[in-house]
């Protein structure tokens, strides 16, 4: 494959598009962690995310990146303040509607895979459908089957994860993420567990499917040169963000 910089950067049509839709906003964002200790972790966070931009978040460990993170995707509460995602505040919404909400708006990839070993390649990308609408019709199979293939795991689709190599575990987990075609997709250290040629690949993926889709990422990562090809870098100190501006960033 080409070298990172030549397959990430360029002008992203939708990031760079101020009219787009509003996908995730949050006014006044708060989290404490109550135990022996309350222990704040979040400061008023306030935050715009459009249709299809790609957005890095990066800050020390323990910064509350993956905290944000968890709360955009409604799998954690915050303690203040609101989010709303494609403009419905998730605060108002009881279990069911979340659970929905996150099912068809937002798809999630993580560190590690979370492929299930019992599953082939195809049989983990369609499981969202599955569980959505308690199967796949013919439609929907053969349009995740032309997402792994454009990934180039055409060849792998009766392969379980055991017998695939972690980058391509990760793009299986891309798809997966994709199936149910969300506008957002919120990635947490997704190439963290991989060596540094297959996380360039897996970034290059991402960027790849987010400017030819339009969905919204929004990626947790400790690696600068991958946050560096993002559409903007958002930075977490002591609990407060910040976006770093383009003439802080490295050429």
């Amino acid at each position: 494959m080409p070298p990172l910089d030549d397959r990430v950067t360029g002008d992203n049509a939708f990031a760079h598009q101020h009219t787009a839709p509003v996908v995730i906003e949050t006014h006044a964002l708060q989290k404490t962690y109550f135990g022996k200790v309350a222990v704040p972790v979040l400061f008023g966070i306030d935050l715009c995310i459009r249709a299809g931009e790609f957005v890095a978040i990066m800050g020390q460990s323990g910064s509350g990146k993956s905290t944000l993170l968890n709360i955009l995707g409604a799998l954690d509460v915050p303690t203040g303040g609101t989010v709303l995602i494609n403009g419905v505040d998730i605060g108002t919404l009881d279990d069911d509607a979340l659970a929905t909400l996150r099912s068809e708006d937002i798809g999630f990839i993580f560190q590690f895979h979370h492929l299930l070993d019992e599953y082939t390649c195809l049989e983990n990308a369609l499981l969202p459908l599955i569980i959505r609408h308690g199967g796949v019709s013919e439609a929907e199979r053969i349009r995740v089957v032309h997402l792994l293939e454009r990934v180039g795991l055409g060849h792998r689709l009766e392969n379980h994860p055991d017998a695939m190599s972690g980058g391509e575990n990760q793009r299986c987990a891309i798809v997966r993420a994709l199936a149910n075609a969300p506008r957002i997709v919120l990635a947490d250290e997704p190439t963290g567990n991989l060596d540094s040629r297959s996380g360039q690949d897996v970034f290059a993926l991402m960027r790849e499917m987010n400017r030819e889709i339009g969905v919204a990422f929004v990626m947790v990562t400790h690696d600068d040169r991958l946050a560096q090809a993002a559409d903007r870098i958002l930075l977490i100190e002591d609990g407060r963000i910040r976006e770093l501006p383009k003439d802080a960033r490295r050429v």
